[in-house]
């Protein structure tokens, strides 16, 4: 499945950013874990296979798609 970029809001090459699988429409968003043990504990229905980052909100603003 080929992916798409979005866009970024980072200076340098860095994380955040944002990508869409082109077959399915999902995003992919890049981003700095979430490790706040506060914020974890806040968090349902977590699977083991599951990862949480911390998203900009400029960054969906900006570049998630509209429709």
């Amino acid at each position: 499945m080929a992916l798409r970029f979005l866009g970024t809001t980072s200076e340098h090459g860095n994380c955040p950013t944002l990508y869409e699988i082109e077959e399915t429409g999902d995003l992919i968003v890049q981003g700095d874990l979430l490790t706040d043990p506060r914020h974890l504990a806040q968090l349902r229905d977590v699977k083991e296979s599951e990862a949480f980052v911390v998203v900009p909100r400029e960054l969906l603003t900006r570049y998630a798609p509209k429709e």
